[in-house]
């Protein structure tokens, strides 16, 4: 077997920390801290045990040979949820959690298709997020299907840990090259098949006659699909990375587009685990992964709250207590266990743990909410007070959850540094005003908790506290958070809103009100018309300044609204927070999820502001996504985020919402909340397959007989992007910090306008049409100056000299504001043109400061004259891969 796993560079400055906590480490050639995670519902199975170590056995054997001997899995969790009995094998885990798992094992959501896939949305060479398998994948024979398991495993790795892109193309299959031949989208030419069409299939034969040449297009038709020969003439049982000398630059695929077209092993030899990686001497990986199994525990939370004398300014004491009440009565799972200390220069257990079981517990727990600021500020000790009111409990702090929330300085968190790590508890934090301590983060960086950062009115806080969910993986039983808006109202003045309730949610649905001085006449009305008046909104006995109404049973399904009176003669500040959670055990619920591609960045250097919004693993499209980006000195910037795969934006229509974020106001903490909103009916599910997936191989030629593999569930255009109904939902991105940026005011640009990495061209009788996204003045911001166009008959030439191919006249395109879809018509001129006349064209955006973008990707245009279809010829039929390679993977059949 060639696996030719082609890979690729970076193309931003960090490794994207923000996006996900992994604890893997490559240590003296070996991985460590890889963690597989089961879903909770999936049913108890002692053979999804075994088979993930068989997998994860035969992988390390195969990394390594195709790393050239330089690294392999050493060892591996498993990490068994809740929902599976208790084992004396099982282990407790510390900082390993379903959600920040490299690896998961869930169903699909519509049970559609069992295809691995790596979730990755971030740039070339950046880490993805996870690898998906599914239960019956890893538990069926699909050998004949995808391959082993082992080397499946190893193909996702590629993805997740060094940024790889697939090297197939679902959507353009086959290409012209430059030698004027039909190629298919891949890297490798090893593999050997026959193109046919299938015209009638019955058992497991089928009628087929050969691929034939597309009239309009020159291309094979639509239909056309490549059976690989099952014995290959290839080196067989021998793994290796696509180079510069292999690789395919010319196809169109991600992996070219988005890594500017270098090989595989280029990248991964760039990426930060080969840069000191040697290739060791053994001829085989030197030990078998081992396995620790770990089973997830009841969750536990204790709130570690700053009550020192700073906290009596700005009302933060208060909004503290609001905030916590809320995480408390609306937020926390019910059959948690939550515990509570406060502190000042000292600290107290306010509450060992107490499972949370009814309202009476909640309002035990508020009760000892701090009512006085005083003193000094001890984080140490308050964390400290934390771990003890855990241990005093029968409980470990292995897994258990500290909130730690403060607003002080406090230079001596790095005394208690190495306890914290040795404890195993994950801390959040969060950061309330512009003084807390520096150092905080750090606390959440070392033990993979959040990060936030909240200014002065109460809805950082709530969206800050609401993010704060279970990490079991149980999303039906998380809070979602509809709505959180702070509104500045005059005196005596009437504000309106409305709430959309779809119908993946509706349980455990709280209205809550806050305000600053006096309380609002609030009307809430449901979409059947029923009426709540102020009376039904209750205060607590703590006099924090918030009501709260719960809407029995389920909250009615459609858009309800509100009505908030200023009973005040003053000006006011009024919050309108809701919750809910997923109406059916079964059903998950649409969700959105934030975060920065980094946790710190140094100006001018960009991030990018991500959104995913999905139903359970279906991405959700046509819905509008807005990120508030808010600076110390509470000055917010307002982003749009788009889907539109142009800009900051990997795949179009993959429900992955990003924008560059570059508007940079002084240096310190910035926070990020996001609202993702459908409205009139526009949003719809994307029921297609993921990008960056495990091939399937539709079956084989053995002794020039075709052999079908089971087929895979196909999604029927119709039903491909199913509609869903209006909602809205908002989620905190955490926060993150800032460094070396001047202070606000008017400063000369000092980023190029961003690459364009989506441009099309096509023949219209004797002129090009080209088309792409527009790119702005600043990266994705703004608008770009003017384009510069060039063209070549030569792909090279266009690649390796862009400034010295043909200039095309582009005096009347005037550019149009970012993600505009730009047009552009010419004739190529002073080019002869004929029947199967070849043309690359790339183009460059210049911004306003005379910065120039990087060479776009290269499209491909062709002169082809339709001729009548009797006389177009079949194709041969032995031929090298059509669409079996993907990232440069190409798999000999013979193996299987």
């Amino acid at each position: 077997m060639v696996l030719c796993l082609t890979v690729i560079l970076f193309l931003t400055l960090h490794l994207l920390p923000g996006m996900k906590s992994s604890k893997v480490n490559l240590i003296n050639n070996g991985y460590e801290g890889i963690v597989i995670a089961i879903n909770p519902s999936v049913p108890e199975d002692e053979k999804l045990i075994q088979n993930i170590k068989e997998m994860v056995n035969e992988a390390s054997t195969y990394l390594f040979h195709a790393t050239k001997r330089r690294v392999y899995f050493r060892n591996v969790s498993i990490l068994i949820p809740m929902t599976w009995k208790s084992k004396s094998e099982y282990l407790m885990p510390k900082q390993e959690s379903y959600d920040q798992a490299d690896v998961i094992v869930a169903n699909p959501y519509l049970k559609y298709g069992d295809d691995p896939y790596t979730l990755q949305y971030g740039r070339c060479g950046e880490k993805g997020q996870y690898i998906h398998f599914t239960p019956n994948f890893l538990l069926t024979n699909n050998l004949p299907i995808y391959g082993s398991r082992g080397r499946v495993f190893v193909h996702e790795w590629a993805h997740l840990r060094w940024g790889i892109f697939d090297e197939n193309n679902g959507d353009q299959p086959f290409y012209i090259s430059r030698r004027n031949t039909i190629e298919a989208t891949r890297c490798s030419t090893h593999i050997t098949g026959t193109n046919v069409v299938f015209k009638k299939c019955q058992g497991g034969s089928c009628i087929t006659r050969p691929c034939r040449r597309d009239s309009q297009t020159g291309l094979y038709e639509a239909e056309c699909t490549f059976i690989p020969e099952k014995s290959q003439t290839a080196k067989e049982f021998v793994t290796e990375f696509c180079t510069e000398k292999t690789h395919n630059t010319e196809a169109p695929n991600l992996q070219n587009k988005m890594c500017n077209g270098k090989s595989t092993w280029d990248v991964i030899m760039n990426s930060a685990d080969f840069q000191n990686t040697s290739p060791m001497t053994e001829m085989n990986p030197p030990t078998r992964p081992t396995f620790s199994l770990l089973r997830s525990k009841q969750r536990v939370v204790c709130l570690v709250l700053d009550k020192s004398g700073s906290m009596s300014s700005e009302d933060r004491l208060f909004r503290m207590n609001q905030a916590a009440e809320l995480f408390l009565i609306q937020i926390i799972e019910k059959g948690s266990l939550v515990g509570m200390v406060t502190f000042d220069s000292v600290a107290e257990i306010r509450n060992h743990l107490t499972k949370i079981t009814d309202d009476n517990v909640y309002k035990n727990i508020t009760a000892n909410l701090p009512q006085e600021a005083d003193g000094g500020t001890s984080i140490c000790r308050g964390l400290k007070a934390g771990f003890q009111a855990i241990i005093q409990s029968n409980q470990s702090t292995s897994g258990s959850e500290i909130i730690l929330l403060t607003d002080g300085e406090d230079n001596e968190i790095h005394l208690c540094i190495e306890e914290v790590k040795q404890s195993g508890v994950i801390i959040h934090t969060i950061a309330l005003g512009p003084s807390a301590a520096k150092e905080l983060e750090t606390l959440s960086d070392i033990t993979g908790g959040h990060r936030f950062y909240a200014n002065k009115d109460i809805n950082g806080l709530t969206n800050a506290f609401s993010r704060i969910s279970s990490r079991s993986g149980s999303i039906t039983q998380q809070t979602v958070q509809l709505e959180s808006k702070a509104l500045a109202i005059t005196g005596k003045k009437w504000v309106n809103g409305t709430v959309p309730v779809d119908s993946t949610i509706g349980n455990d649905t709280f209205f809550v009100v806050t305000w600053t001085i006096k309380k609002p006449e609030v009307l809430l009305q449901d979409p059947k018309g029923k009426k709540y008046k102020t009376s039904d909104f209750k205060e607590d006995k703590l006099n924090i300044g918030s009501a709260r109404l719960r809407i029995p049973g389920i909250a009615e399904t459609g858009t309800w609204t509100y009505s908030l009176l200023n009973n005040h003669a003053s000006s006011q500040m009024l919050t309108v927070t809701v919750t809910t959670r997923a109406r059916s055990p079964t059903t998950p619920p649409v969700t959105a999820a934030a975060h920065m591609s980094q946790y710190t960045a140094h100006y001018p250097s960009p991030v990018i502001v991500y959104a995913q919004v999905s139903q359970g693993f279906l991405p959700v499209l046509g819905i509008s996504v807005i990120a508030f980006i808010e600076t110390e000195d509470g000055h917010q910037v307002t982003l749009e985020l788009w889907d539109n795969g142009a800009g900051a934006d990997t795949v179009k229509n993959d429900g992955i919402y990003s924008r560059y974020f570059t508007d940079y106001r002084g240096n310190g903490r910035y926070s990020l909340k996001v609202l993702a909103q459908a409205r009139n009916n526009t949003a719809r599910l994307s029921l297609r397959q993921p990008h960056n997936k495990a091939l399937y191989v539709p079956g084989y030629i053995e002794n020039g007989k075709i052999i079908l593999n089971p087929p895979r569930p196909e999604v029927k255009d119709d039903l491909a992007k199913a509609e869903i109904e209006d909602f809205s939902r908002v989620t905190s991105g955490g926060s993150f910090t800032v460094s070396g940026a001047p202070p606000p005011g008017n400063h000369p640009s000092v980023l190029p306008p961003n690459k364009i990495i989506d441009l099309e061209a096509k023949f219209k009788e004797d002129h090009i049409q080209l088309s792409w996204t527009a790119p702005g003045n600043v990266l994705d911001k703004g608008k770009a100056n003017s384009y510069i166009i060039r063209i070549s008959k030569s792909f090279l030439h266009l690649q390796e000299d862009f400034d010295n191919a043909t200039l095309v006249n582009t005096s009347s395109v005037k550019p149009k504001e970012a993600g505009s879809v730009e047009n552009f018509e010419f004739k190529p001129e002073p080019f002869r043109i004929e029947n199967g006349t070849n043309f690359y064209i790339a183009v460059q955006a210049i911004n306003e400061a005379n910065l120039t973008s990087e060479v776009s990707n290269i499209a491909q245009a062709i002169k082809f004259i339709p001729v009548p279809e009797d006389s177009v010829p079949a194709l041969g039929t032995k031929i090298s891969a059509i669409s079996l390679a993907i990232f440069g993977l190409a798999m000999i059949l013979s193996i299987f």
